[in-house]
């Protein structure tokens, strides 16, 4: 698909671009209105495709929970293997567009690994996720950034308060929930792991905090997100953080999202989440 198509895409998924402009952009790139319409369900969510680990899976317990926030009530799906023993806990960050189907399947992956795997919805201080991705995107711009991390970080007190919690805990999130991933690693000095794809970086100032082992996915064509790449390196080297990062040529934003088809990257994706498991395995486990 061409480049600027793509970009077009990324600006109006994660600026102030209505959708209204975007499509008449859209159809401009195109070249007409049918070629247009024919390019929008390849670059926008099919959830019907969400299901990798299927819901009700025989060896998985799945629960809509809720926990105590910061002045809130949080919401969030929980999902942990019915085989009984102690687990590490993960919590599983949503992009943008809030807690939807793809990301509850991402938890129902963790949980199915091995894992307590909590998904929180952001969007729970204003009553939580709607089926409406444009008015869960605008949202987004309205949180209290303080508030929010809070209410992530409240998302570890609950996972160590569950019986079958080894205490060890960790983190993966995309997109924007991968620059949470990384906020978490400045703001939780017992995280044990932060798995950030193609998230925004911390301040350098902020690197020193982290003491979670860090994982970075990025798309090699990514080029919003990976201008952030190099001063983050180079703060994570000066201050000896335990760290991985990749780049996958060739590969979007948003590549391991296998519910939009002009963006996922099969290889990239399966090859990202087997360095998630493995470090979660060598951290958490």
């Amino acid at each position: 698909m061409d480049q600027n198509i793509i970009r077009l895409f990324d600006e109006y998924t994660h600026k102030p671009l209505t959708r209204e402009d975007f499509f008449k952009r859209l159809v401009k790139l195109t070249g007409g209105m049918a070629a247009a319409m024919a390019v929008l369900p390849l670059l926008e969510s099919n959830y019907a495709q969400a299901a990798t680990v299927q819901p009700l899976d025989p060896d998985l317990t799945e629960e809509d929970i809720t926990y105590p926030g910061e002045g809130t009530t949080m919401k969030g799906y929980l999902v942990r293997p019915k085989a009984a023993g102690k687990r590490g806990a993960v919590v599983v960050i949503h992009e943008n567009r809030g807690l939807t189907p793809h990301i509850k399947d991402v938890t129902r992956r963790l949980a199915k690994a091995g894992y307590l795997a909590l998904a929180p919805d952001a969007l729970s201080v204003f009553g939580g996720t709607t089926a409406n991705e444009d008015e869960s995107r605008a949202q987004f711009g309205k949180l209290d950034a303080a508030q929010n991390l809070q209410n992530f970080l409240k998302a570890f007190t609950y996972l160590k308060s569950l019986p079958e919690s080894n205490g060890k805990t960790g983190c993966v999130g995309f997109c924007w929930g991968g620059a949470l991933a990384n906020q978490l690693a400045v703001n939780d000095p017992d995280l044990k792991a932060a798995v950030a794809f193609y998230g925004r970086q911390p301040a350098a100032a902020d690197v020193p905090k982290i003491k979670a082992a860090v994982q970075l996915h990025y798309g090699g064509l990514d080029e919003r997100v990976n201008e952030g790449i190099p001063a983050y390196e180079a703060a994570l080297k000066a201050a000896h953080v335990k760290y991985e990062l990749y780049i996958y040529e060739g590969a979007q934003h948003a590549f391991h999202n296998d519910t939009s088809a002009a963006r996922y990257n099969e290889a990239a994706a399966k090859l990202a989440w087997e360095r998630t498991l493995k470090l979660f395995k060598g951290t958490i486990q």
